[in-house]
């Protein structure tokens, strides 16, 4: 089958969670032996170097185009009544090359990952022409209306107005993305019943998780013993729901747990950390990384990993990689929030600071209770989570659906 993989990034490396769960896509369904046609636009020359990356190894052709200036994107989406996330991806030059593709070739099915990439649909001039209109299938991941309905709620103005904005326009778009799409998948149960709830109840809307390559985050051989506890979070660090979720951690809980442990060690590994989580670094205890090659170190090196997310919704995908990596994970509700895990058995969970605490003192002073987290966690990711038993439902829709 030829399928096209509408991107709203460029899906390599596989290195942050949108990213990760396309790549992993495109993989699955290039080894099924399907025909991969990827369109992406992009902002960075340097993401030039992916594109062949990926156009030599998993697919079949791949249609990259440079992004106009971010401001005039916006500027020209606020003017006409846009969501500004569907505006920030929007070029006529890619629309052009997909409708030049899809009027000369033979498409079974397009894959648009986010709602921003919907638009080159709902403005394809050639879709509607075609004598068999290709499956279209939309995978939203989480519910990004409720992601700025959150925003707008722990904003201040004028923040929280331009959230609300976005809240109210992105929700209207996601009816009709559901409405004229042939399926929508989104990344758990909770995501789609808050969907059902906030946004409009269809049976069009279903569940496809996120999995994790065990080949490429996996337990270290011998753990090296800390002389003093090492926490860990991880993540693109100027995305708002990681900046709160670090933040608040340190704010409310850290000087607790150095004044119990007084050598303990945070560290924030994720690129493009902001200006709010630098300052963090001020204090010795803190290791503020930015950009790294490979993460899977850092998940060796430490003992214990925190989520402590009070903003967005979905599965972590760090908390899959930390699980697998046999790495006893603290994590608020909405951290676990659509993973197969029991708290006390797989996870340890706590909602306030003093919980958190707590949690991270029960680890710390019980050398077994930690082992037995991590590897029930690691039990589970090697039973419930290879990404093969996560896209069945899209493989399942491609076979029923579009077989040729």
């Amino acid at each position: 089958m030829n399928i096209l993989i509408l991107s709203h990034r460029v899906p390599f490396p596989p290195n942050k969670g949108e990213k990760i769960r396309t790549f992993h896509q495109i993989q699955h369904l290039s080894e099924l032996g399907h025909q991969i046609h990827l369109f992406s636009p992009f902002e960075d020359p340097a993401e030039l170097a992916y594109f062949t990356a990926l156009g030599e190894s998993l697919c079949q052709s791949v249609s990259a185009t440079p992004l106009k200036n971010k401001v005039i994107r916006l500027v020209t989406g606020l003017f006409k009544g846009q969501p500004m996330s569907v505006a920030n991806f929007y070029d006529k030059t890619l629309q052009h090359k997909l409708d030049v593709f899809l009027s000369t070739n033979n498409v079974d099915a397009i894959v648009s990952s986010a709602s921003s990439m919907a638009e080159y649909i709902f403005k394809s001039t050639v879709l509607n022409t075609l004598d068999k209109k290709p499956l279209l299938i939309m995978d939203f991941m989480d519910v990004d209306s409720d992601k700025w309905s959150q925003y707008q709620q722990s904003s201040a103005f004028p923040m929280s107005s331009v959230y609300a904005r976005e809240q109210k326009l992105l929700a209207r778009y996601e009816k009709q993305i559901v409405k004229e799409f042939d399926a929508s998948y989104l990344i758990a149960q909770a995501e789609v019943t808050l969907f059902n709830q906030k946004v409009i109840k269809s049976d069009k809307v279903h569940v496809m998780g996120n999995g994790l390559d065990t080949s490429t985050f996996y337990p270290p051989n011998l753990k090296q013993p800390n002389p003093s506890p090492v926490f860990l979070f991880t993540g693109v660090m100027d995305y708002k729901p990681n900046e709160d979720a670090v933040i608040w951690f340190v704010k409310n809980c850290w000087s607790t747990i150095t004044s119990q442990h007084a050598d303990a060690k945070f560290i924030i590994a994720g690129m493009n950390p902001s200006a709010d989580i630098l300052k963090l670094a001020s204090d010795k205890s803190i290791e503020i990384t930015g950009f790294v090659d490979d993460i899977l170190p850092y998940y060796h090196q430490a003992d214990i990993f925190v989520a402590p997310f009070r903003l967005a919704r979905g599965v972590q995908n760090k908390v899959l990689q930390a699980f697998a990596c046999a790495l006893p994970v603290i994590s608020t509700p909405m951290g676990a929030e659509g993973i197969l895990c029991q708290a006390d058995q797989d996870i340890l969970i706590a909602t306030n600071p003093d919980e958190f605490v707590a949690q991270a003192n029960r680890l710390i002073e019980k050398a077994e209770l930690a082992k037995s987290v991590g590897q029930n966690a690691l039990q589970l990711i090697q039973n419930h989570y290879s990404w093969q038993g996560q896209l069945q439902p899209l493989i399942n829709l491609l076979g029923t659906e579009c077989k040729q």
